[in-house]
């Protein structure tokens, strides 16, 4: 199934992670099943030796086909062509499928306009119901198998060989597991974290979804160093991909070694095009580097790192106006950098990108911080701090850096406002409650 929120061709922005734990994930567990989720979208549709054990090994598979996606298709033909039954297909209701699917059983299952399940316990039920059926009667449910007379492919693997499947899945959600009670640790996120890199090391041997819970764990307790020595330990294929190259650049950036991060980054905006979280993340070394600068003295070289963050930022918020990100970066530098007709052509667009999302997505930190930033920049302070309290709460993982990149932000704007002639004092509580939380969770 595709990972993280997708569009579909109805508009709506559907929400896989939702619809796996409110749905398929608890159908599979009252069947008295263990659930697998594939991998592949967190690398960038990589294919790898686990995913084809899955594929091959696995009792049942459920592949959602609601947006069309391309490898869930490449991955169900595979199961389809080696395994005769136990495969089960499911999509929204009103999801358009291609005609070879509209003649094989799939199972539906209804979504409003936001992208919700509309009666969540049917839904579970019949998916449940299906999974029984399948555990009961074996029919052939691959359209290979039924139009090709004769085919039959040798499932002749050793239950050692499945056995050893199982207990690396059991292995995967205990090292996840692990890695869970480290992030979120009280005293000693870091070190744990830490701790468990260590006791997996060397990572060659490992599987790509436990490298990379690992490498983001890395980051989540602000271990840069440990970031970038686990990115050495990787194969050669996972040190490739796109988000593995964003994610190290950004460790790169926050142990001030710019240079590098920057050049990682210009590679692959060569490589690839114009992409909100890559722009956004040269965006932030650009900004960074403006910012010691500045601190530094010197205003003219500062000036140049400005209008460079400015283009980079620019550049993503144009290549996918939906992603807010590079937007609200984008309007914040123009303000401090004194471009007040840019600023006004692009304010009301990055507030309609955040607020469309927040409308159809489930908010996190980041979508309410960006609202408290655009309302400071709007110079509505109350809502600004409205929208900053709700907000707190739902940092993951006790990660206490974000607090410092928003009061950094908030700063940012102050100063400028400062050096424009136009300050605001009421952006001082705001900035100075961030800094105390910070701290706050720093001496815990």
């Amino acid at each position: 199934m595709p990972f993280g929120v997708k569009p579909d061709k109805q508009g709506r922005d559907i929400d896989f992670n939702y619809i796996y734990e409110t749905l398929i994930k608890v159908a599979i567990e009252k069947c008295d099943m263990e659930p697998i989720r594939a991998d592949e979208e967190l690398l960038g549709g990589t294919i790898h030796k686990p995913m084809y054990e899955r594929l091959v090994l696995c009792d049942y598979a459920i592949a959602d086909l609601t947006t069309l996606n391309a490898n869930v298709f490449y991955e169900l033909g595979l199961r389809h062509a080696i395994k005769g039954y136990t495969t089960i297909p499911i999509f929204a209701f009103d999801a358009d499928l291609p005609f070879d699917l509209k003649m094989q059983r799939t199972l539906p299952y209804k979504l409003d306009a936001k992208g919700k399940i509309i009666d969540v316990d049917a839904a579970i039920t019949m998916l449940a119901q299906h999974l029984r059926q399948c555990k009961e009667d074996k029919s052939i449910d691959s359209p290979v198998f039924q139009l090709i007379d004769g085919w039959n492919v040798s499932h002749n693997l050793s239950l050692e060989k499945t056995d050893v499947f199982r207990k690396q899945a059991v292995y995967e959600n205990d090292v996840k597991d692990e890695l869970f009670a480290a992030r979120n640790n009280e005293t000693k996120r870091k070190e744990k974290v830490l701790q468990v890199f260590k006791k997996l090391s060397p990572l060659k041997d490992k599987s790509v979804g436990v490298i990379v819970d690992l490498f983001l764990s890395l980051r989540a307790v602000e271990a840069w160093k440990g970031m970038i020595d686990c990115y050495e330990e990787m194969d050669a294929p996972v040190q490739k991909v796109k988000m593995v190259q964003e994610q190290l650049a950004f460790a790169y950036n926050r142990v001030k070694e710019h240079e590098r991060a920057k050049k990682i980054l210009t590679k692959l905006l060569e490589d690839d095009g114009y992409d909100p979280e890559t722009n956004g993340i040269l965006g932030r070394v650009y900004k960074d580097m403006f910012k010691a600068a500045k601190k530094n003295g010197d205003d003219f070289e500062a000036k140049g790192y400005l209008k460079s963050a400015i283009k980079s930022y620019k550049e993503g918020f144009d290549s996918d106006w939906r992603d807010a990100y590079p937007g609200v970066n984008l309007v914040t530098l123009l303000e401090v950098n004194g471009d007040t007709q840019t600023f006004n052509e692009y304010l009301p667009v990055v507030d309609f990108a955040v607020k469309r999302k927040v409308a159809t997505t489930t908010q996190d930190y980041w979508d309410l911080a960006t609202l408290a930033e655009l309302n400071i920049l709007k110079r509505d302070y109350e809502q600004a701090g409205d929208y900053l309290m709700e907000a707190i709460p739902l940092v993951p993982d006790k990660a206490t850096w974000m607090f410092d990149t928003t009061a950094d932000n908030f700063q940012m704007i102050l100063d400028g406002r400062i050096e424009n002639e136009n300050a605001d004092g009421k952006l001082i509580p705001l900035i100075t409650h961030l800094r105390k939380l910070t701290d706050k969770n720093k001496k815990k």
